[in-house]
C-alpha cells in the first residue's frame, strides 16, 4: 500500500487514452508514400534517426513527427519529392490531430475513484496545443487540478514539478506506460512510480532489462489495478 500519497500524477498518451498505436499507422502511410525510393524497413530507420535528431528542436508530438516526415521524404528521394507527396504528408499530421479520443479501459472509474482524496494532475510529454486539445475531447479535465505539459520527463524536469506543487517526492505517485519517462525518473528523485504497460512503445521510450530490473517500481495490468495499492 502506499502511503503518505498527496499528489497523483498520471501520463496522458497511452496511459489515459491511446496515442503511439496512431503513429505506428501514420509510419506505414509514410513508407507507402516513399516506397518508390526506399524499403519500408529502411524508410523505418531513417526516420527514427531523424526524429530523435530533431527533438532538441521541435520536442514530442506530432507537429515534430510531421516535419521529421518531410526531411526525410527530401533526404531519401533526394530532393525530388513531388509536392504533391508533401502535402499527402501533412494530411497525415492533420489526420493524427484530428483523431477521436479512445479512452484506455477503467480510466474514468480510477479517476472518478481518486479525485477527492487525492490532488490528481497530468504530466505529459508534447505539443501544449495538441495535448489540451486531447484532454478537452476526453472530457477528463474536470477530473484534474493541475495539466502540466512539459517538454521531457527527466529526473530534473520531475523535481521542477514538485517544487510548483511544494510537496515533498514521496509525496507524489506517478502513473504511466513508460519505464524511461514515468517510471525511472521517479525513482531516482526518491517519488514513488505505478508502471501501466501499453502494447505499442516507441523505441525511444524501452529501457535496457538492466535498467527494468534496477529500480523499485510495481507493474500492474490495467490501470484499475492501482486501486488496490491506495
Amino acid at each position: 500500500m502506499y502511503t503518505n500519497i498527496k499528489v497523483i500524477a498520471f501520463d496522458a498518451d497511452d496511459t489515459l487514452w491511446v496515442n503511439e498505436t496512431y503513429f505506428r499507422e501514420a509510419e506505414k502511410e509514410f513508407a507507402k508514400l516513399l516506397a518508390a525510393y526506399e524499403t519500408e524497413n529502411k524508410i523505418d530507420q531513417e526516420l527514427f534517426k531523424k526524429e530523435i535528431k530533431n527533438l532538441s528542436l521541435y520536442g514530442y508530438g506530432v507537429k515534430g513527427f510531421v516535419l521529421s516526415m518531410i526531411e526525410s521524404a527530401l533526404e531519401l528521394s533526394n530532393y525530388t519529392i513531388k509536392p504533391t507527396t508533401i502535402s499527402k504528408i501533412l494530411n497525415i499530421g492533420k489526420e493524427m490531430l484530428e483523431k477521436p479520443i479512445e479512452l484506455l479501459d477503467g480510466v474514468e472509474d480510477v479517476l472518478k475513484n481518486l479525485q477527492g482524496r487525492y490532488k490528481l494532475i497530468v504530466a505529459t510529454k508534447g505539443d501544449l496545443l495538441d495535448q489540451e486539445r486531447k484532454l478537452e475531447k476526453s472530457n477528463l479535465h474536470q477530473y484534474f487540478h493541475h495539466i502540466e505539459v512539459m517538454s521531457d520527463k527527466k529526473a530534473k524536469d520531475y523535481k521542477k514539478l514538485i517544487n510548483h506543487l511544494d510537496i515533498y517526492p514521496s509525496e507524489l505517485l506517478m502513473i504511466g506506460n513508460s519505464l524511461k519517462s514515468d517510471v525511472l525518473p521517479l525513482i531516482e528523485i526518491g517519488a514513488k512510480s505505478v508502471h501501466v504497460p501499453f502494447h505499442t512503445t516507441w523505441a525511444h521510450e524501452e529501457v535496457t532489462e538492466q535498467e527494468q530490473n534496477a529500480s523499485n517500481y510495481i507493474t500492474i495490468n490495467k490501470i484499475t489495478d492501482v486501486l488496490d495499492f491506495l
